[in-house]
């Protein structure tokens, strides 16, 4: 998760089989509540965009391709998503955490796992 200016914000390190969207609600409740939340097709769920909704957030996040009931989207704020993604590659550059391996833990730093854009 970053803030309105993509410096890191919040993370939640999960297993590499993990999907995204289980960690989300326990990331985001960890933080003040944004106004938007930019977030990619993986976290396209309607108890999550309930769960935003009723803290006042308003969920960016394209439709999968399969639901049957559209939520609209602003296109051009969604875009500014790989903005994101750009800042988990910089944290890459630095390679102690490209390849973060705890053996006792077992995670590892994914660079898929960008939820969001904090808008303030």
């Amino acid at each position: 998760m970053t803030d309105g200016d993509l410096r890191p914000y919040a993370f939640l390190l999960t297993g590499g089989q993990v999907a995204d969207i289980r960690g989300a609600v326990a990331l985001l409740t960890s933080v003040p509540a944004p106004k938007q939340l930019v977030g990619d097709k993986g976290y396209d769920a309607d108890h999550l965009r309930g769960w935003l909704g009723s803290r006042g957030t308003t969920p960016v996040i394209p439709n999968k391709t399969n639901r049957k009931n559209i939520h609209p989207f602003d296109a051009v704020i969604y875009n500014t998503r790989n903005a994101i993604e750009r800042m988990f590659c910089r944290l890459k550059d630095f390679r102690r955490i490209a390849t973060l391996c705890v053996p006792k833990i077992g995670f590892g730093l994914d660079g898929g796992n960008s939820l969001g854009k904090l808008a303030t």
